[in-house]
């Protein structure tokens, strides 16, 4: 099976994967659109003309009648810091990797919108995910600590919220990871450390070709990743979709 077509199974298409698709022409990957915010990126014409092919991709509908719309605002997206699992004396927990946006389509389906600043300052989408665990998330830390930082675990595929010393899960494999009433950011970090201090860049495990930073645990659950970074090469924007260069990205869940 090609990159592209794990793309679509995994429910990912970066541009170059759309572009494989005949979604947006070269040229349009190549240079894309000016956008000043990743709203604007997000609600471009061109980006829309793109989703309403990605929600036709299976034939639940037909592409004229995808009628795709931004909803809200975007979100910064969280990953966890290797500078935090490192122990770099007051490193965040987690980092902003890129900015997600919810799209929806007319029969309902959802899709986020990544979005990554260019060397320029603007805004390009770089990649189309299934789904809105990025703004769903991001809405339930709000909710469950007002204030704090929703990030995601990528190893594990866990998503929390963290605010002064605490740190609480939003879904399932967080519990697994911290229970359910949480842990305190201190027993976060040493569990983190525990789990992938081994693994940092220059370690002896991302020198031997390991995905530096990524277990990549049960195969049956992940597919190979087709990275936004790939997408913006030479555009100065580049996105560690795990700790450091994974090659690996769990297949995002459904409902």
């Amino acid at each position: 099976m090609n990159a592209t077509a794990r793309a679509i199974g995994a429910g990912f298409l970066s541009a170059a994967a759309l572009v494989a698709l005949g979604a947006v022409p070269a040229t349009a990957a190549e240079a894309p659109p000016r956008a000043q915010t990743p709203e604007k990126a997000a609600s471009a014409p061109a980006t829309l003309d793109t989703l309403s092919r990605f929600f036709a991709r299976d034939g639940a509908l037909a592409r004229s009648a995808a009628r795709p719309r931004i909803e809200e605002a975007s979100v910064p997206v969280r990953v966890l810091s290797p500078e935090f699992v490192a122990g770099k004396a007051g490193a965040p927990v987690a980092r902003v990797e890129f900015h997600a946006s919810k799209a929806v389509a007319s029969d309902g389906q959802t899709a986020s919108l990544w979005t990554a600043r260019r060397a320029d300052g603007d805004w390009q989408v770089v990649n189309i995910a299934t789904g809105d665990d990025e703004i769903r998330y991001a809405d339930q830390g709000a909710r469950a600590l007002p204030g704090g930082i929703v990030f995601r675990e990528p190893q594990i595929d866990a998503w929390y919220v963290q605010k002064g010393a605490k740190v609480l899960p939003l879904d399932e494999d967080a519990v697994r990871a911290v229970g359910r009433n949480g842990t305190s950011l201190a027993a976060y970090r040493d569990r983190v450390v525990k789990a992938y201090g081994a693994k940092l860049p220059g370690s002896a495990y991302a020198r031997k070709g390991a995905a530096g930073g990524y277990d990549t645990g049960s195969p049956a659950h992940e597919e190979p990743l087709v990275t936004a970074a790939a997408a913006t090469a030479g555009a100065g924007a580049v996105l560690a979709m795990a700790l450091i260069g994974a090659r690996a990205l769990r297949r995002r869940r459904t409902a």
